[in-house]
């Protein structure tokens, strides 16, 4: 029976976040489309959509920031695991249809529409999504592209894409269905069903529900940061392992999976960490 998984203030200390802008960033203005900043630690690389006026809505110069940010905080030695928010009421309420509307098959086609928004797909370190508020459509495809999700209990998620005559463009009908199940994705996909984040956890869809009122930005931050505190070597062999078991036969993922296993008694980190472990200590991680 499937039970419902919230994350329970007593038994997770209140996080005080303290966000600073990082050193390469403008201060935040209305044509800053995503805003960065860092986590108290500075391990986490927190990236907000900035259009709250059209609910962040997902327009290609919103994905080119995305994908700068991105890509800045793949190359920061600094930086071990990313967060993507919209901020604690809304996450991205779908494609922008007023640039989408009057395209025609050729320039979608030549131009490879929407191609350039898997970006995210080829991120190797880990990312964290925190989903507060509408995610549709594209907003639902961007969090699924997400390694970890964290949503409240009232975060609304949907591929409506099927109400505009048109299909998910950017991964819904692809991922959506590994990740539920054919069945709950053809309800979604073919009628436009919206499922909350309580049934977004049930299904799979989502990791994490917060408790009501729990700042969602904060928690996911907050196990960012965990990820961020182990040896960066495992960290990305493990999310290279758990991607390859959505695309490899059950035999090949489980050859890779041993062979990764494997390469990492070659690390520093392996022998420090079953070190530490038998003498009952914290580790220290040195990344190779």
């Amino acid at each position: 029976m499937l039970t419902r998984t919230l994350l329970r203030p007593s038994s997770i200390p209140i996080l005080h976040l303290q966000l600073r802008a990082m050193s390469s960033s403008a201060p935040a203005s209305a044509e800053q489309l995503v805003i960065p900043t860092r986590s108290q630690s500075n391990k986490v690389s927190i990236l907000t959509l900035n259009r709250p006026k059209a609910l962040n809505a997902l327009s290609t110069p919103l994905f080119q920031a995305l994908n700068a940010e991105l890509e800045k905080a793949e190359a920061d030695d600094s930086v071990r695991a990313i967060v993507i928010t919209g901020g604690e009421k809304v996450f991205a309420a779908g494609a922008d249809i007023k640039e989408m509307k009057d395209k025609e098959f050729a320039e979608a086609y030549t131009t490879n529409f929407l191609g350039s928004w898997n970006k995210i797909a080829s991120i190797r370190k880990p990312i964290v999504g925190a989903v507060a508020g509408y995610a549709l459509g594209g907003g639902c495809e961007l969090a699924m592209l997400c390694d970890i999700l964290i949503s409240t209990p009232k975060a609304t998620f949907g591929q409506p894409e099927i109400t505009l005559g048109i299909i998910p463009g950017m991964g819904g009908s692809q991922r959506l269905t590994s990740l539920i199940g054919k069945n709950r994705a053809m309800d979604m996909v073919l009628t436009g069903r919206k499922i909350d984040g309580i049934t977004a956890e049930r299904w799979g869809l989502v990791s994490r529900v917060t408790e009501e009122g729990q700042s969602v930005v904060e928690e996911a931050v907050k196990v960012a940061d965990s990820v961020a505190g182990y040896g960066r070597v495992a960290v990305q062999a493990g999310k290279e392992a758990v991607n390859a078991s959505l695309d490899l036969p059950l035999e090949q993922g489980l050859r890779l999976e041993r062979r990764l296993f494997q390469q990492l008694f070659a690390t520093q980190d392996q022998k420090e960490g079953m070190a530490a472990f038998a003498e009952k200590r914290k580790p220290t991680w040195s990344d190779k």
